[in-house]
């Protein structure tokens, strides 16, 4: 994640003037013609009634802060043009499932709520929003892959979600240093992170920045050594795996391979983590690799030019096997509560509305925002940044921006998001090599994996013991969710 405690709350509080959990931007319509054409959709609005119609929207605060300024005035304009009165409500991201939960046991609250993986968890009290995404998918094409695992559900045949984005989750490491290690372009696998970034701590006094706590970064890397290391918590169709046959041995060496990163390359500190502390480190000069998104290097490009200069950014590290899989770092999963009534369907025009113009969304975001459909074209009308010649579709756009960065600083190398091109190919969900269902959702806001990890890290357990462990808190989870029929496998 990136931006610190203290920025987040300096944020939340610019907004209000005080220091408030949840803050609000309300935009009220000026009660303009309606403009937008009557046959797209059923749920398009389509008569004078919508002069009256409103639209509650809630989701996290955007870690480019410059992204949630430019979708207050988005937001805006669309409802001048909609005679539709919108607000929209920023809140820390970790707050969202419980603000949600809370919403949905009072019967109101927002018509529109952006949620990540954990959306799973809520299926029963949200509307089926199969229509806008099959809409969507008839009109731009296919989605990319991890889209559909994680908004809808092969048992119930419901899309519980409407996902418009997702952001990249590469490795971002320090050159200098571990060019001095002599490994100029960085680890290309977790062997590498181990051995070389054991020697730069040694060396050169600096550590690396994989969290063992309960964090969400954490709780991604985690899942990442697993997935790299030929293993996973689940197969396609449901069922635990994680201690069975083969992956119970691969498992314990992913978990003997954490303990061994502890003992050689981290420090105790990693243990307290919170979600921004990889940020820190690295801006601060005190981690030599990070797994995150390049939030923490658009926060450095402001707060230390310097350190940002330094900063380059590798593809998913390898395992023993030669497997590579990354998470996906945060989800853009659009839900829509059943208690949002008549609003759901201004709720989905607006969802068409963000699709139609994503590639704003993915400048405005300093390109952390990566679009679930790239092969839209590129909306036409005056945009908000430079002609990208000979680009058509998001795609387009997306290999342009990352061969030569729009927000790069001045002297700074070329090309240094390169590594982010192949993204799609080595990106997975929650649930992979299946769906991220409830159960999985559960497991990873109950930070199972990363427990599992820093009890052996820690000495406080064996590392087939811990597996075990684990493996058995999970089945749990998943017979409560199978008992309400919302998760496949047995």
């Amino acid at each position: 994640m990136s931006g610190t405690k203290h920025e987040q709350s300096r944020r939340r509080q610019s907004r209000t003037g005080k220091d408030a959990r949840i803050t609000r931007r309300t935009f009220v319509a000026a009660g303009s013609a309606l403009g937008v054409a009557a046959a797209v959709a059923p749920w398009v609005i389509t008569s004078a009634r919508a002069q009256d119609k409103t639209l509650r929207i809630l989701q996290w605060s955007h870690f480019v802060p410059a992204y949630d300024t430019w979708f207050d005035a988005f937001a805006k304009k669309w409802g001048e043009e909609n005679g539709v009165q919108v607000s929209v409500d920023y809140i820390n991201i970790a707050d969202l499932a419980a603000t949600t939960a809370s919403e949905i046991s009072a019967g109101s609250g927002h018509h529109l709520i952006e949620l990540g993986p954990e959306a799973a968890q809520f299926e029963p009290s949200l509307i089926d929003m199969a229509d806008i995404n099959q809409e969507m998918a008839s009109k731009y094409g296919k989605p990319f892959g991890v889209a559909e695992r994680v908004s809808y559900n092969p048992v119930t045949k419901k899309h519980y979600a409407f996902c418009h984005g997702w952001t990249i989750d590469p490795g971002d490491y320090r050159k200098s240093l571990w060019e001095k290690a002599g490994m100029a372009d960085g680890p290309v696998t977790w062997e590498d992170l181990l051995t070389v970034g054991a020697r730069i701590k040694n060396e050169q006094g600096v550590q690396v920045g994989i969290g063992l706590s309960q964090e969400i970064d954490s709780n991604m890397a985690a899942r990442a050594v697993l997935w790299s290391f030929d293993t996973s918590l689940q197969d396609e169709n449901g069922t635990i795996i994680l201690d069975q046959g083969e992956n119970l041995k691969r498992t314990v060496d992913a978990v003997k391979y954490m303990k061994d990163l502890y003992d050689n390359a981290l420090t105790p500190e990693v243990f307290s983590w919170n979600a921004a502390s990889n940020n820190q480190a690295l801006i601060a000069g005190r981690a030599s690799y990070i797994l995150n998104s390049i939030s923490a290097y658009r926060s450095a490009q402001e707060a230390r030019p310097d350190i940002a200069k330094d900063i380059f950014f590798t593809p998913a590290l390898k395992g023993p096997g030669g497997t590579g899989w990354g998470n996906v770092h945060v989800l853009y999963n659009y839900v829509i509560p059943t208690f949002a009534g008549d609003n759901a369907d201004t709720a989905k025009q607006f969802i068409a509305h963000l699709v139609a113009n994503y590639d704003e969304a993915m400048y405005q975001s300093k390109l952390y925002n990566s679009p679930s459909f790239p092969e839209a074209p590129i909306a036409s009308g005056q945009r908000s940044y430079a002609t990208v010649a000979e680009a058509k579709t998001l795609n387009d756009l997306t290999a342009a921006w990352f061969d030569n960065d729009p927000f790069k600083l001045e002297d700074e190398a070329d090309g240094k998001l390169r590594a982010l091109k192949s993204a799609a190919e080595w990106t997975t969900n929650l649930g992979h090599p299946g769906y991220a269902n409830p159960a999985i959702g559960e497991v990873f806001s109950t930070f199972v994996i990363p427990n599992m990890m820093a009890n052996v890290a820690r000495g406080q357990i064996a590392p087939e013991e811990a597996v075990k462990d684990a493996a058995a808190q999970i089945r749990k989870v998943f017979e409560a969710w199978r008992n309400r029929g919302l998760v496949q496998g047995g």
